[in-house]
């Protein structure tokens, strides 16, 4: 069989020669990495900024004109007290944001290759489609339940159970609940736990700033003695952080209800919108108690990638895909020889078999096939 010689640059060296670089530098999802790989956010990660801001503007507006004024109006420490566990409060849900924007959600590296198609042997009909391919889904069984597993053509693999293939992220993930928006990042088996208590923290802290600019409304009401509404006309600030705060609660509130429910069920968000485990069993449950201590108690496992291991980067070049080598287009001359291999041994089996399905006609077609493609 003839060898075919790599193609060369024009610089002389073979194209498809390979550079040692980062693992960040050579991904190949949407993501966007910062401080060396050491942080990993969606393609969207502006929007984080956005969600920044939407938490420290109001949080300033409260600490210059609610905060302070209660520092004074309260004696002893409670003034201060006030002022210092917002401060601390807010920082606190700024790092379960970065938690949840800034790490691996559960990213399962891509295969190089797909993995090897599976061969009907019982299979007596033939033409084309009995070329070796991968199955679209696998059943795979989970505490007695069968459910589907699918390969993914992107990464070339098969997803395990509960991962699926973020769009926007262009990476599988485990445990796909959704990819969030306002902190641009895929929420998944690794910081899911960190978004829920991101979504809960910010509910408490709008109770929090809601709460206290009422206190602070009800203060000058009773040391001016006027009505409530002249009293919310001094306080324009904390009018503006009533309403503001009224609205995110809608919002972050019903989130954590709705997350709330999931994790008491053992669903994600994907499954919920999808499946809908309302119409059948849903494998994953294991009880409310169960349930939350595997989101809350559970050991979060390692990152599947070292963003920062050095990889070999391949020049860019055609990648063969798993529709290249299955289905024929592309081909090389090795692939068109084990094409040719195989349909061969196949004929010879289902004529070894006394198969009566095959007439001598067909099997004229079907070597004049063979003979056709072994020629493209």
């Amino acid at each position: 069989m003839d060898s075919v010689a790599p193609p060369e640059s024009q610089g002389g060296a073979v194209e498809g020669a390979a550079e040692v670089v980062r693992t960040y530098k050579a991904w190949e999802g949407s993501n966007k990495f910062c401080l060396g790989g050491r942080f990993v956010f969606g393609p969207d990660v502006r929007s984080v900024f956005l969600t920044i801001f939407l938490i420290v503007a109001p949080a300033a507006i409260f600490c210059v004109f609610v905060a302070r004024k209660l520092m004074d109006d309260f004696s002893g420490d409670w003034g201060i007290a006030i002022m210092v566990v917002f401060i601390v409060f807010t920082l606190y849900v700024l790092v379960l944001l970065l938690l949840t924007s800034g790490r691996d959600p559960g990213i399962i590296p891509r295969n190089a290759q797909p993995p090897e198609p599976e061969i009907n042997e019982n299979s007596t009909e033939f033409g084309l489609s009995q070329t070796p391919r991968l199955p679209r889904t696998k059943d795979v069984v989970i505490n007695g339940v069968t459910v589907k597993v699918k390969y993914c053509d992107t990464c070339m693999l098969y997803r395990p159970p509960r991962c699926s293939h973020c769009s926007i992220c262009d990476n599988c993930v485990e445990r796909f609940d959704h990819h969030c928006p306002w902190v641009g990042q895929c929420i998944g088996l690794r910081n899911y736990r960190f978004f829920f208590m991101f979504v809960f923290s910010t509910t408490l802290l709008c109770l929090y700033v809601h709460g206290f600019c009422w206190v602070y409304v009800r203060r000058i009401m009773n040391s001016e003695e006027i009505t409530l509404w002249r009293a919310m006309a001094k306080t324009p600030a904390s009018i503006v952080l009533i309403i503001y705060t009224f609205l995110a609660l809608w919002f972050v509130g019903g989130l954590s209800v709705f997350h709330l429910y999931l994790i008491s069920t053992n669903q994600s968000t994907y499954e919920n919108f999808r499946y809908q485990y309302t119409r059948r069993e849903n494998p994953y449950n294991k009880g409310i108690v169960r349930n939350f201590m595997e989101v809350f108690f559970s050991s979060i496992p390692a990152s599947k990638n070292d963003f920062r291991a050095k990889v070999q980067k391949k020049s860019v070049r055609p990648s063969q895909t798993a529709a290249d080598r299955f289905v024929g287009t592309n081909l090389t001359n090795a692939t068109r020889e084990q094409r040719k291999e195989f349909w061969d041994e196949h004929i010879d089996r289902v004529v070894s078999m006394g198969s009566n399905r095959i007439t001598l006609a067909n099997g004229n077609n079907i070597a004049e096939m063979s003979s056709s493609n072994s020629g493209v």
